[in-house]
């Protein structure tokens, strides 16, 4: 198992990965609208397949995480992945590791939380926005839950 930086020679992997877990490389949330396959981030590997994954943008003094993936759950693929961003914070001197999350996303609000992120707004109707920019998001989401609203995680540094 091995946590790599993505880079021009496993971009094509990434690109599979998104279009077979999400749907497509796009990415649609209030902060705006990334091709997720084209950010910076990691991937995190066992016997040469992705297994984990996070992207993220810088801005202004935060880090942004975009996406964060762990097909394998309860095996510190995504705290490995979430600490090699926060590392990357320290390392460019940024205060603030920032993310959003869904209204249904109980699994991530319970991940985040444990790891010292806080909620620190809501909006309203994220989703339905977005969902007007990407008809292909899901009126429903985990548990039944209708997706509507998007929530606000940061960790200060």
């Amino acid at each position: 198992m091995s946590i790599k930086e993505i880079t021009v020679e496993n971009r094509e992997k990434i690109v599979s990965f998104f279009k077979e877990h999400w749907g497509s490389t796009e990415m649609v949330i209030s902060t705006g609208i990334y091709q997720c396959d084209t950010l910076d981030g990691f991937i995190f590997e066992e016997n040469n397949q992705i297994i984990g994954l996070v992207t993220y943008v810088i801005k202004d003094n935060e880090i942004e995480v975009i996406s964060l993936d762990s097909l394998q759950e309860g095996k510190g693929i995504g705290s490995s992945l979430m600490k090699k961003v926060e590392y990357i914070a320290k390392q460019k001197k940024l205060q603030v590791v920032s993310l959003i999350t869904t209204n249904d996303n109980l699994n991530a609000l319970k991940f985040y939380q444990k790891r010292n992120y806080r909620i620190t707004s809501i909006i309203p109707n994220g989703v339905n926005k977005a969902r007007n920019l990407k008809p292909s998001i899901p009126l429903i989401g985990h548990d039944e839950i209708p997706l509507n609203d998007e929530l606000i995680l940061k960790k200060i540094l």
